[in-house]
């Protein structure tokens, strides 16, 4: 395209995404790496909030597969050979034991609902991880968004947050959105906020950038588009207006910054999270979703133990385990744990009987699951396994049932259609069902 007049600095460039690479934006650090341009492509409305009992959700993935035996469903009076190299504890829930390394988790056993049940076919990690993040098993004709993605599709944003935020990275390729819009999918930290120094990279302003200097800019940026917006129309620019304004939003939003500012949080409460990985992700986490984030994922740990499951569970548990009960308590403190559904799961559980070189194997068929807050049940067990922890007894609970109570609770009709490429129509959720048993009444 010609320019239509020379005069003008602005029509030595054809396009304005030539006029944006030459860097006129670049000392702003407008990147938000993938997160906003994904987050402008396709995400043109306006959405409609639909809340639910829960306003957020904060899933803390174990990957691997967490033994549920050494976890949440210990068996004390099996033989050796099944119940493995520890002892059980109990917990503030009257017969329950759980692990002997949940020890601060069984002093908040009363603020969850534990299902002993969860079962699925799927003993390869991608396969059980697909089904954990999706509620799908895994198909070669659809990708499935994850059900953070979803959450994001429905929902939106609220107080300028993304809607989705992985901790620290997107931990897989099945916590993406699969079918929706790559507009739907997380935006990952890209540090992780147990490093020191710890700074979520682009949402300040860089050196030498005012805030005046900022509001400068965006306004050159408003010329800017009117130009172009004479000289081309397509829905590329459309998204690209969209993911400009959602830049300018989340970085001169004051709220939305401080939202990701760990060094606010108090040592003290710092310390009782655990100056671990596991610790510092849960209580970002919080902070998160009291600022307004809809879906926080993170992950805790490595749980893949089939060499040595004594010395693994010694290393992984304790810090997991104080996250986790300072991440209740925090929540219930402040009032938010009622608004806030806490999910904790793994791929799959691990064999009942230890295997030759003192480890645990993949076992789909039965493992352990927490939920806590969001209008689920106070301190109660869903569900049972056998007496050796191979197979579900009562009340089998599916990976659909499972997210389809999670959208339930976040005000998501699982069995809504959205469509897939082709103008295929798909369930958000296939054949789940709300677990109606562990859900609170409500008043």
């Amino acid at each position: 395209m010609k320019p239509k007049c020379p005069g003008n600095p602005l029509e030595r460039y054809s396009s304005r995404r030539e006029f944006f690479y030459v860097g006129l934006l670049g000392g702003l650090g407008l990147t938000l790496p993938g997160f906003l341009q994904r987050q402008a492509m396709g995400a043109q409305k306006f959405y409609e909030t639909k809340e639910g009992v829960a306003k957020s959700v904060i899933h803390i993935f174990l990957p691997g597969g967490l033994a549920h035996q050494e976890s949440f469903d210990p068996k004390p009076l099996a033989p050796s050979e099944y119940r493995g190299p520890f002892g059980a504890i109990d917990t503030k829930i009257p017969g329950v034991q759980f692990g002997q390394f949940l020890k601060h988790t069984a002093q908040v056993a009363d603020k969850m609902t534990i299902i002993r049940s969860m079962t699925h076919g799927e003993a390869a990690h991608e396969r059980g991880t697909h089904n954990m993040f999706t509620g799908y098993r895994p198909s070669p004709a659809v990708e499935y968004p994850s059900m953070g993605s979803v959450v994001s599709h429905e929902l939106g944003t609220r107080n300028n947050l993304p809607p989705y935020v992985c901790i620290p990275q997107v931990p897989n390729e099945f916590a993406n959105s699969g079918y929706l819009s790559s507009a739907f999918g997380p935006f990952a930290l890209g540090a992780d906020p147990a490093q020191g120094g710890f700074k979520v990279r682009d949402l300040n302003l860089p050196d030498g950038v005012s805030d005046e200097r900022f509001h400068r800019r965006q306004k050159l940026l408003y010329t800017v588009d009117q130009h172009f917006r004479s000289l081309e129309k397509s829905d590329e620019l459309d998204s690209m207006d969209a993911f400009y304004q959602h830049a300018y939003k989340l970085i001169s939003s004051q709220q939305a910054r401080e939202a990701f500012n760990l060094e606010a949080e108090p040592a003290k409460l710092r310390d009782s999270y655990g100056r671990t990985q596991a610790g510092q992700r849960m209580i970002l986490a919080r902070r998160l979703v009291e600022a307004g984030v809809r879906f926080v994922s993170l992950t805790a740990g490595g749980w893949d133990h089939h060499d040595n499951i004594k010395g693994g569970i010694e290393t992984n548990l304790p810090p997991t385990d104080q996250a986790i009960a300072a991440l209740l308590r925090d929540l219930d403190d402040r009032g938010l744990l009622d608004s806030t559904l806490v999910m904790v799961t793994s791929e799959f559980g691990r064999t009942p009987k230890i295997n030759p070189t003192g480890g645990r194997d993949h076992w789909p068929r039965v493992f352990s699951t927490m939920l806590a807050g969001g209008g689920v049940k106070r301190g109660l067990v869903y569900g049972s396994s056998d007496a050796l922890g191979g197979e579900p007894e009562n009340d089998p609970v599916t990976v659909a049932d499972l997210a389809t109570t999670i959208y339930n609770q976040i005000g998501i009709q699982a069995d809504k259609e959205l469509m897939a490429p082709g103008n295929r129509p798909i369930e958000i959720c296939d054949g789940g069902r709300v677990i109606d048993e562990i859900l609170a009444k409500k008043a």
